[in-house]
């Protein structure tokens, strides 16, 4: 049985936000839109994203007549529409009648107007007003046969310190800690005098006030995630109220600081993002796809595998870099194609024509100043448009991961605010990519998932720097080594709960038995200080932090540390613990021995790459339907390399049969399918 896809039309999607907006006084232009949207093969577009001033130029009074024509267009040629909602950016007159609808920022100093994405979440005001143009637009537009999505606001980010949102907040504490003395005891506030005797003195961090409590900084994350999510479902609700069943979604960023994306896309009908890496950037040419790859694996876990839209990118450059580089030919077919082969249903772009004013109008776009499709972009957008209309059959197709790594943005909150052992180069992310990188060399499918999320359908879970233990996520390791999994864990895990107050008894905490080790204190190494893992005769560098851990029970000690005060420490240690087995690594140890750690523990579980070694800079990734297995081959290098397939393929694109040794040119890729 097929999966469905997205939408109803089983094809791969290919569009850009469109702001038609910006050229109503030039019909001409227009027309040609449409035509070249054809000649680039384009079929969806977002439209509506920052058109408040157009559609509301005053007070209660609307304008849709501009719109009604755009999408009456725009259908009659077969192109698509996710139509937006306006809320990003407000009109100006919007912010002097109700300057109450302005964002405070942490230092109680209140926003002009300007810019955007600086509302206030809490307020009454914007929250009736966003609802009233939302309801107009759904009344007009939900049963518009253009229409086959809600694209609520745009890009959701940061937070408001008015009086209305700390209001908002006390409520939300009291709801979660019921009483002060909960809170209290959950906050350790005592330390350094801070109790609370009031909720009214509860504020939120401050650089002029407090800071210092580290769960009050993370619940304070929290609620602006919830906070956040609320106005969206208020958003959510308004347009839904309407037609329920019109699919709604909000373009989420790359690995996203703000907000909890795994706690935010439950409200959410489908994930999309904004994809925006440097390429051509870094020496090391594996940095970026790498990078990319691991933060598509991410939006596609939020929702569960579901496939994904990749609602902007960019066909040439950006322009908000220190500096922005093109993109080298044939870089934009490949990196458009890697977002496909990683689960997304949908390419679209950041933005069709490029503006003649403001801040981005040198940002890229399909359609360059000089007004037509003959150029080097152009050229290539249109021959990526075709390539998809050939590929309808991956529509809704899964990637079937039997691994998963975990990055947890609440983890990685806690892990930054610790003070202690380093306060500058957590690495965080840069430790997980780590262990990912492997597992993308390799060609190894992955989920990317939190805490929270089931681990059941996994043969191997890595989980590097699990600093903050949350809810019953222990438990549930313990439970999935026991029945036969493999759990990878590294340094500085196992340390707080979710208040971030530390186990007592010694860590990793509750993951001190299924680890089967007392990890007794971490040294902090200088950023250009290392020390030697021994693994037999092999020795090996390791960086950043060392745990000085303590085997217990029947672990067994794989390597031990060769140089320092903590000359023979174990440095790798693993537990057969029930009918499977828990690894544990003390320090960040160079590349070369995760691979090799790594690489024995993928074949122990039995999970290989379809691919017999994949060569520099060059990766494969698989999707599935019920019968048809697709293989997406890349060459992110910029020389031509050989790989060779285990078995007989397809090439999707011309037919060809493909068997063994298959070469891919500098930016070059394959599609390739076989009946499983």
């Amino acid at each position: 049985m097929k999966f469905d896809p997205l939408f109803k039309q089983h094809k791969i999607f290919h569009g850009c936000d469109y702001n038609p907006e910006q050229w109503l006084d030039s019909p001409e232009i227009l027309e040609k839109d449409i035509e070249m949207m054809k000649q680039a093969h384009c079929n969806i577009m977002s439209v509506g994203i920052f058109s408040w001033s157009m559609l509301e130029p005053e007070e209660g009074r609307y304008n849709f007549e501009w719109l009604d024509k755009i999408l009456d267009k725009l259908n009659e040629n077969g192109i698509k529409v996710f139509l937006a909602t306006p809320s990003g950016a407000r009109p100006t007159w919007m912010s002097k009648k109700y300057p109450e609808v302005l964002r405070v920022w942490e230092n109680r100093v209140r926003a002009l107007h300007g810019g955007r994405h600086n509302h206030c979440s809490s307020s009454p005001v914007y929250r009736q007003k966003v609802h009233d143009i939302d309801l107009k637009l759904a009344q007009r537009y939900a049963n518009h046969p253009a229409v086959i999505g809600w694209h609520i606001s745009n890009e959701f980010s940061g937070s408001c310190h008015c009086e209305l949102c700390q209001k908002n907040f006390r409520i939300w504490m009291k709801n979660k800690y019921k009483t002060l003395d909960n809170l209290n005891k959950s906050y350790w506030s005592v330390f350094w005098s801070h109790v609370y005797t009031d909720w009214s003195e509860i504020e939120s961090p401050s650089s002029i006030g407090e800071n210092a409590v580290h769960a009050l900084n993370l619940d304070w994350a929290r609620f602006n995630t919830e906070l956040c999510m609320d106005f969206c479902k208020h958003e959510i609700d308004t347009v839904k109220s309407v037609r329920a069943d019109l699919p709604v979604t909000t373009n989420f960023m790359e690995y996203f600081y703000d907000y909890d994306y795994f706690e935010f896309a439950k409200i959410l009908d489908f994930v999309s993002w904004d994809s925006y890496p440097q390429w051509h950037v870094f020496k090391d040419q594996e940095q970026t796809p790498l990078y990319t790859a691991m933060n598509h694996d991410l939006m596609r876990s939020l929702k569960g595998g579901q496939p994904f839209v990749l609602m902007e990118s960019t066909p040439s450059l950006t322009n908000w870099r220190d500096t922005s580089k093109l993109k080298k030919p044939g870089m934009h077919k490949l990196s458009s194609l890697q977002a496909l082969a990683h689960g997304a249903d949908n390419i679209q772009y950041f933005q069709w024509r490029k503006s003649r004013g403001a801040s981005e109008k040198f940002h890229g776009a399909v359609v360059d100043h000089v007004g037509h499709l003959n150029t080097r972009v152009g050229k290539e957008v249109c021959e990526l448009g075709s390539i998809l209309e050939k590929l309808g059959e991956i529509a809704g197709s899964r990637v079937d991961a039997k691994v998963a790594v975990v990055f947890d943005t609440q983890n990685w909150w806690a892990i930054d605010d610790a003070m202690g052992p380093r306060n500058v180069g957590k690495k965080y992310l840069e430790v997980v990519q780590d262990y990912y990188k492997v597992l993308w060399k390799h060609g190894i499918n992955v989920d990317v998932i939190d805490e929270t999320c089931p681990l059941d359908n996994y043969k191997l879970v890595i989980a590097p720097m699990t600093y903050m233990i949350r809810g019953d996520y222990a438990k549930r390791v313990t439970e999935f080594v026991r029945n036969g999994g493999t759990y990878v864990s590294s340094f500085w895990s196992g340390i707080v709960d979710d208040n971030d107050l530390t186990f007592l008894g010694g860590f990793p905490g509750p993951l001190s038995e299924v680890l089967g080790i007392w990890d007794e204190e971490i040294e902090c190494l200088e950023d250009d200080e290392t020390v030697k893992v021994k693994v037999g005769a092999e020795e090996f560098d390791a960086t950043h932090l060392c745990a000085l851990i303590h085997p217990h029970g029947d672990t067994k000690v794989l390597g031990t540390f060769n140089s320092d005060f903590f000359k023979d420490y174990a440095a790798v240690t693993v537990n057969s613990f029930g009918n499977g087995n828990a690894y544990y690594v003390a320090s960040r140890i160079e590349y070369s021995y995760l691979d090799k750690l790594l690489s024995k523990i993928l074949g122990d579980c039995r999970v290989e790459s379809p691919i017999e070694s994949l060569p520099f800079a060059v990766t494969c990734h698989t999707r599935y339907n019920a019968d048809t297995e697709y293989l997406f081959i890349g060459n992110y290098s910029d020389k031509s390399a050989d790989v060779t397939l285990k078995e007989s393929y397809d090439d999707l694109l011309s037919g060809q049969k493909l068997t063994g040794a298959v070469t891919l040119k500098s930016y070059d890729f394959r599609i390739l399918k076989k009946k499983k």
